[in-house]
């Protein structure tokens, strides 16, 4: 049997015995004939990036096969901003590979993610999915590279404190019930968010611990494994619907802001990247990081300032990235080292087998699978204000810009550090508010706007909603007037 499909928690893949990338139209129908399956919804990434929906009851086969086949239209004014009300149908067309069976319906229920077209039936420029696409077509095309990205989702989840086992503040990192609270709804999540589709690595306690006015928040993470940056935005987006609808079941409140509380710990989105070529991942060899890394590197310092016009869209996201609490200020890279900006974690080069002898000496020698090229460099600024889609879009174009650039080198040279990044003088520091990482997006436009990625609309748009925030001292403020600490979690819904 195939291993990618042995043990595939996706429901359809198990049933039809075919990985999700070849689902088929008939496919689907089969599935749905086969399992009762009452209704279908569509799915869809706007443009404020959340996850819509359009239900759908199945009348009849006939009726299944025209709505998959056709899609349906949609006002597109009510999605995106720049669409206009006088010419606003779009077309969403359902994307088979995407296909899952809903995990929280009571009627047995077929989801399918969709991409959306305009009126003459061409890709919407500035739908977030299809700014994607033409983020990795551009890359390929320039450099024959195709680039994979993973992202580490952090929340927090409210409620009530526990004083039997109470929680230390700041030392939640990988800790176990009962000393951590609601591993089971991050085990849920993980549960579902796989049966979606979604490709986990693996979930934990992370470090923030935080109790105030009697609540106490406690920290998760779940971490995905890589996949291309399409599939990786996707189950972003349908990971944080999920582990929401996982913790409103438990009458719990989660949040993905990047600061709940001034000086406890923030949540961010880190994204690790790798750049493939003919299915090799082309970071690292036997010798250590390549140059294609080191280039990606330069070119993600070089556009880190307009990079958080896409990774850290509210006030608070400015809070988060302050010294001494693993969040980046300084524009820099270094290996092992989560003072930095762009980490280079350990990648499993030059250890062989060595280590899984040593822990399990009865295993045989001779039948260790040879070890993959695991290393990925990872961008720690993002958080959970991002827009993925737009995020790792942003990503792909200056992982581009660093590989095309003469001085990338010499740039990556320049920005390596071994010690604590706050202690190093003469770098530079990422944008203190949302303001002026508009200015940086302002500045370096053409960067994204280049063959024709990021539609220029697009840019306007975002530069004019971050500059809304046009007060520099908004976070205090929202944390000054904020009553409770549920109106700081309502304040930032709008994360995903």
């Amino acid at each position: 049997m195939n291993d990618q499909l042995a043990l595939n928690p996706n429901k359809i893949v198990k049933a039809l015995q075919k990985p999700a990338e070849d689902f088929t139209k008939q496919d689907i129908v089969r599935f749905i004939e086969q399992n009762d399956i009452r209704m279908l919804n569509f799915r869809y990434v706007a443009g404020d990036g959340r996850l819509k929906k359009l239900n759908f009851v199945i009348n009849s086969k006939a009726h299944l096969e025209k709505v998959l086949c056709m899609g349906e239209r949609v006002d597109g004014s009510s999605l995106f901003p720049f669409v206009s009300a006088d010419s606003s149908d779009l077309y969403v067309v359902p994307r088979f590979r995407t296909a899952y069976v809903n995990p929280f319906t009571e009627v047995p229920t077929i989801d399918v993610l969709c991409s959306f077209f305009d009126n003459h039936g061409d890709p919407l420029e500035s739908a977030p999915e299809y700014i994607l696409q033409k983020a990795q077509r551009t890359l390929k095309e320039r450099t024959g590279l195709t680039m994979e990205a993973l992202g580490e989702l952090e929340y927090y989840l409210f409620s009530e404190i526990d004083s039997i086992y109470p929680i230390v503040e700041q030392k939640g990192y990988h800790e176990s019930h009962p000393f951590s609270k609601w591993g089971l709804v991050r085990r849920e999540a993980m549960q579902v968010i796989s049966e979606m589709g979604g490709n986990i690595k693996y979930g934990h306690a992370e470090v923030g611990n935080i109790i105030s006015n009697g609540t106490e928040m406690v920290q998760h993470e779940i971490e995905f494994l890589p996949v291309p940056i399409e599939q990786a935005a996707d189950q972003i987006v349908m990971a944080k619907w999920a582990i929401r609808e996982v913790a409103y079941k438990h009458n719990l409140e989660v949040s993905f802001a990047p600061k709940i509380i001034a000086g406890q710990a923030g949540s961010g989105l880190h994204i690790h990247t790798r750049f493939m070529k003919d299915g090799q991942n082309m970071m690292a060899d036997d010798a250590g990081l390549t140059e294609t890394a080191r280039k990606v590197i330069a070119g993600y310092l070089m556009s880190a300032e307009s990079l958080t016009a896409f990774g850290n869209t509210v006030p608070t996201s400015f809070l988060r990235l302050v010294p001494h609490q693993e969040a980046p200020t300084s524009i820099c890279w270094g290996d092992r080292n989560r003072s930095v900006l762009v980490r280079v974690p350990l990648g499993w080069q030059g250890v062989g087998d060595r280590m899984l002898l040593k822990a399990n000496p009865q295993e045989p020698a001779n039948g260790v699978r040879a070890f993959e090229n695991n290393q990925t460099v990872e961008l720690r600024s993002p958080d959970g204000s991002a827009n993925a889609h737009h995020l790792l879009a942003g990503m792909a174009v200056a992982g581009r810009f660093g590989l095309e650039h003469p001085d990338a080198l010499k740039v990556a040279q320049e920005l390596y550090v071994r010690a604590d990044a706050t202690k190093v003088e003469g770098l530079k520091q990422l944008p203190a508010s949302c303001f002026e990482s508009a200015d940086c997006l302002a500045r370096d436009r053409a960067r994204y706007e280049d063959g024709g990625v990021f539609p220029a609309g697009l840019i306007d748009s975002q530069i004019r909603n971050l500059k809304a925030f046009d007060d520099l001292n908004m976070s205090e403020k929202i944390f000054g007037h904020a009553d409770s600490l549920k109106d700081l979690v309502n304040l930032h819904l709008h994360c995903g």
